[in-house]
């Protein structure tokens, strides 16, 4: 097996132009990464591949110098430079390496290289999610993937970074990847791309053991260790060749034919073809969305047709870190090699259980779930245990349960007398809520709502609930399972300083581990003693894990914060968008920054269903993701606003000009999306 190391160079950085010639520890630093190259097992050559500009004549002639192979080729399309060394050489792997990585191990490449041999995969690196410092990346590619990567990639980006369009076409490809065997080392910053890059770098060469052979990864991490003062944990430049593109939108003209194709399958055997109503493509518009997903990374998602998304969606909330966050991955990890569900109780059931105590004010003891319909119909058995009372007084979505579905119009299956048991009142309506216990006195176990969606709480609303609901006898239980980890670490109910008895906490919790949790009042949590709430999976350790690291990430970094400061601008930016469409009467932003719900209404000549069809079907083909919702998240950056707000610049012109046509559904060729729940009829 033929395997070629190509190093990708040029002198034209705009960062620090000139560095892959730079002095560092008395040898230009193109000299450590060929030296790196050529050491490591199994490889048969070298080359360096440059630009074809003049400005890389030095980079050849340095070539020529140290009889080192050179190919020059596009400054912009790296990837055909690659695909021209492969065309000429024939190789039976490629290896990808960039010649600002001084500090390339020779072993952890033969590691990857290994990797891919032994699993059979087209793909393998250690970059994808980054684990191992920036600066000692590596990726290997089977020679013919790389070739048709060439014929098929197409956009910028895929041919400026060379890889992405095979990591990102993950069901036409395996990709596999080396983690690093010592967790958090992903934000080390060993790479060469700025003036205070190479002074860091300096700073560890210096403390190298030897300089006359490739230093190993133990020893540039110990040399990086010696380094007081030094800051190894720099922010890494997105526009790095080696990074996933800033942007991962599409052209305009997406294509879904393996979604559909996967759709067809799995309707064979899942009822909807999908777990949840909302990621059903009865919610999305007809053969022109993505059904299913290969992986995230960050605030973005890859479809199966290897199409790119910014995520507003983020699993439905619960990816308030972002895909594949290092903190959490790393717990998760951690206790897989420990075990998952076990015959007793672990430590972590209390660990989570105290720090929840300690950030949720009403919160003194604790139950665990796995969904968010777990811990509201925990808190709802709870409440009927407590009062010796039946029925609840309901405002909000609480999950899928018959005690709660039963009162919508999703209320198939359920008896009615379940039905009966639920009542519902409007948002910021006291009078509603105060008519239901005047027409039931001493009935009503509990009044549960979400303390805020769209809607701001009236001044007082919160506080009332709680007073007419304990003068009547009642509970009240917060549903905090969209709220908590994400307007507050210790959810609406400190942002808004009302405690409630009971509260139920979901989604965020696991930054999308399955866990959830019912906490409250000490005497009325002793029900639990007699109650039967009892699960499996309740005490499933690698959810309790992953819990536990969101929580410690979002008390060590300003995560909530955040959510707050770049959910507001992207609000701004869009209103100032809708605007400029003159569209206000039609689209508008509600609720907390954190949290910012879409509002469609109807217009004279469309009906609201084909007008979200529409939007949903524009900002798709414009590569983000969304649903009626921006769900920031943590991971969510710069490059992921811009996309987002170009989106819909270009989405609502399009709906402004089918607006103006007069007949926008009958233009849309598609049917509208009908919601999930519709209007009960009196």
């Amino acid at each position: 097996m033929t395997v070629i190391a190509v190093i990708q160079a040029r002198m034209g950085s705009s960062r620090l132009p000139g560095k892959v010639l730079m002095p560092l520890g008395g040898q230009p630093v193109l000299q450590w990464v060929t030296r790196a190259a050529a050491a490591i097992p199994g490889v048969d050559r070298v080359v360096v591949a440059t630009s074809d500009q003049a400005g890389d004549d030095a980079v050849e002639q340095w070539c020529a110098d140290n009889a080192v192979a050179c190919h020059r080729g596009s400054e912009a399309d790296v990837l055909s430079r690659f695909a021209d060394v492969a065309r000429s050489d024939q190789p039976d792997l490629i290896l990808r390496l960039t010649a600002d990585c001084p500090l390339l191990d020779p072993q952890v490449c033969a590691q990857v290289i290994t990797l891919l041999r032994l699993t059979g995969a087209d793909y393998a690196s250690n970059v994808d999610p980054r684990r191992w410092p920036d600066g000692t990346d590596c990726e290997v590619v089977r020679g013919d993937i790389l070739l048709e990567a060439d014929r098929l990639a197409r956009r910028p980006a895929d041919r400026e970074h060379v890889t992405p369009y095979i990591r990102n076409n993950r069901s036409r490809y395996r990709v596999e990847s080396l983690d690093c065997p010592i967790p958090g080392l992903g934000s080390q910053r060993w790479t060469l791309d700025t003036a205070d890059d190479f002074a860091r770098l300096e700073a560890i060469v210096a403390r190298l053991p030897v300089r006359d052979r490739p230093p190993s990864f133990v020893e540039s991490l110990m040399a990086a260790s010696e380094c007081d003062g030094v800051d190894l944990s720099s922010v890494r430049s997105s526009a790095r060749s080696r990074e996933v593109p800033e942007v991962p939108g599409n052209t305009g003209d997406p294509t879904f034919s393996r979604s559909r194709a996967d759709l067809d399958r799995a309707l064979r055997t899942i009822p909807l073809g999908t777990q949840t109503f909302s990621k059903a493509h009865t919610q999305l518009p007809t053969g022109a969305a993505p059904l299913f997903v290969t992986h995230g990374r960050g605030g973005r998602i890859w479809d199966v047709d290897g199409n790119g998304y910014v995520d507003l969606i983020c699993g439905l909330l619960p990816a308030v870190l972002g895909y594949c966050d290092a903190d959490v991955d790393a717990a998760v990890q951690n206790q897989l090699l420990r075990g998952v569900s076990f015959s007793l109780a672990t430590e972590l059931e209390a660990e989570l259980a105290e720090r929840l105590v300690e950030i949720i004010p009403c919160a003194e003891m604790v139950r665990y779930g796995k969904n968010g319909t777990d811990a509201t119909s925990a808190a709802i058995r709870l409440a009927r245990a407590f009062t010796g009372r039946d029925r609840v007084a309901v405002c909000g979505y609480h999950g899928w349960q018959d005690w709660y579905i039963g009162s919508t119009t999703r209320s198939k299956g359920v008896p009615q007398a379940v039905q009966a048991l639920t009542h519902k009142f409007p948002f910021n309506d006291l009078d509603e809520l105060q008519r239901l216990f005047a027409e039931r006195p001493g009935e009503f176990a509990a009044v549960i709502l979400e303390p805020m969606t769209d809607t701001e709480p009236a001044p007082g609303f919160l506080e009332s609930v709680k007073e007419l609901a304990h003068k009547h006898g009642a509970l009240l239980i917060f549903d905090e399972i969209v709220t908590g980890f994400r307007f507050d670490l210790g959810g609406a109910q400190n942002l808004f300083g009302v405690t409630p008895d009971l509260a139920s906490f979901g989604k965020a919790m696991g930054n999308g581990l399955p866990i959830s949790a019912v906490v409250g009042r000490a005497d009325v949590m002793a029900e639990m003693e007699e109650v039967f709430f009892s699960g499996t999976f309740g005490g499933e350790a690698l959810s309790l894990a992953a819990s536990i690291a969101v929580i410690d990430k979002m008390r060590r970094e300003p995560v909530i914060e955040t959510l707050w400061r770049y959910g507001a601008r992207l609000a701004d930016a869009v209103a100032a968008e809708i605007s400029a469409c003159q569209l206000d009467d039609v689209v508008s932003l509600k609720g907390k920054a954190p949290w910012t719900l879409l509002s469609l209404r109807d217009h004279p000549t469309a009906r609201v269903a084909a007008t979200r069809t529409l939007f949903k079907r524009e900002m798709f083909a414009n590569g983000v993701l969304i649903g009626g919702s921006h769900n920031t998240c943590y991971a969510h950056n710069e490059a992921d606003f811009a996309a987002v707000v170009t989106a819909y610049r270009r989405t609502l012109t399009k709906i402004a000009e089918e607006l103006a046509t007069g007949a926008l559904e009958e233009r849309l060729g598609i049917p509208p999306i009908e919601p999930v729940f519709t209007v009960r009829k009196a």
